[in-house]
């Protein structure tokens, strides 16, 4: 075999050194797809991590609370009007527990989604590249600080403050946690509000600019419309977060059962009382015991319930824009 390069000399290669070469260039190529395979095999069994923990952790709520159930029915858990299952008289109305949830998060949503709105038109349409750089990783440090530093300054800060405005005010209630929580959440909704609002393509503003539109009317008439299946899922995430706090309530609401939507009252959530059990000296298997898996798994079927709404939201606002 006669192989001409780019000088006049022809190289001369033997068929033994062509066979060489092709099982040469074989191997790398088995080594290759070794290699590949290998990589796939991880990323595969990374992904399936949060999988199989969701898997498991479904399975342990269901798994408990059938045994739950098989000694409180259905209908009384989601009827009765009272929760006293430490109590000798013991009732088992998660309606106590669903409500000091639904005023915490009404009061902290209430503060989170028009402050994180507001903040995230202001950094995508307003604040110059400095700011922004500057603003953005200050806002984001709210959300790592430890919720039980919130929870303590509810309690020692926000609620005298509140009492000199409402002196009836008692000392552990719904309004002072929810507004602490709502000031925790605003980093999560403004992040990923502002994030939707920037992958807006320019050609946008620019069209509205060109129509004579202020850059004002331009963020809420063209900018926001065209991001609201981002926003959307940051509003959703932040009704799943205060859904799920726990440390702040804890701390600040007073952990007593409570069926009211009243803010100004201590109140129960869902989250504070597992808290509460699960650090008390309930022998394991007893109903008292089981009752945080049965609280635990509505708490996963209220969030389960709010991130299906924002997958449909997103999915309608996405094809409309």
């Amino acid at each position: 075999m006669t192989i001409t390069t780019t000088t006049d000399a022809p190289v001369q290669v033997t068929a033994t050194d062509a066979a060489a070469r092709l099982a040469d260039y074989a191997k790398l190529k088995r080594q290759r797809k070794l290699r590949e395979r290998l990589i796939e095999t991880v990323l595969l069994a990374a992904a399936c991590v949060s999988v199989v923990t969701t898997i498991g952790i479904v399975y342990i709520l269901v798994k408990e609370s059938v045994l739950f159930f098989s000694h409180v029915s259905v209908w009384t858990f989601l009827t009765d009007r009272q929760w006293t299952p430490l109590f000798d008289d013991a009732h088992f109305g998660i309606m106590v527990l669903l409500a000091g949830t639904v005023s915490s998060s009404l009061v902290a949503l209430s503060i989170a989604i028009p402050l994180g709105t507001i903040i995230a038109i202001y950094l995508s349409e307003f604040a110059g590249h400095k700011t922004r750089e500057t603003m953005k990783p200050l806002l984001e440090l709210l959300s790592g600080v430890p919720t039980i530093i919130y929870g303590y300054f509810a309690l020692l800060f926000v609620t005298p403050l509140l009492q000199k405005l409402i002196p009836e005010l008692p000392g552990f209630n719904v309004l002072a946690a929810g507004i602490v929580m709502g000031i925790m959440i605003i980093p999560y909704v403004s992040s990923l509000a502002e994030d939707a609002m920037r992958s807006v393509p320019m050609s946008l503003r620019e069209g509205s600019y060109a129509m004579g539109a202020t850059r004002l009317q331009t963020a809420l008439k063209v900018v926001v419309p065209a991001a609201l299946s981002g926003i959307a899922a940051a509003y959703i995430l932040g009704i799943s977060r205060a859904v799920g706090e726990t440390m702040i309530l804890a701390v600040a609401a007073g952990m007593q059962p409570n069926l009211t939507l009243n803010p100004l009252e201590p109140a129960a959530t869902i989250t504070s009382y597992i808290v509460q059990v699960a650090l008390g000296d309930l022998p394991h298997g007893s109903v008292g015991y089981q009752t945080i898996f049965a609280a635990g798994l509505m708490l996963m079927l209220l969030t389960l319930l709010f991130n299906l709404i924002g997958y449909w939201m997103r999915r309608r606002f996405r094809e409309a824009y």
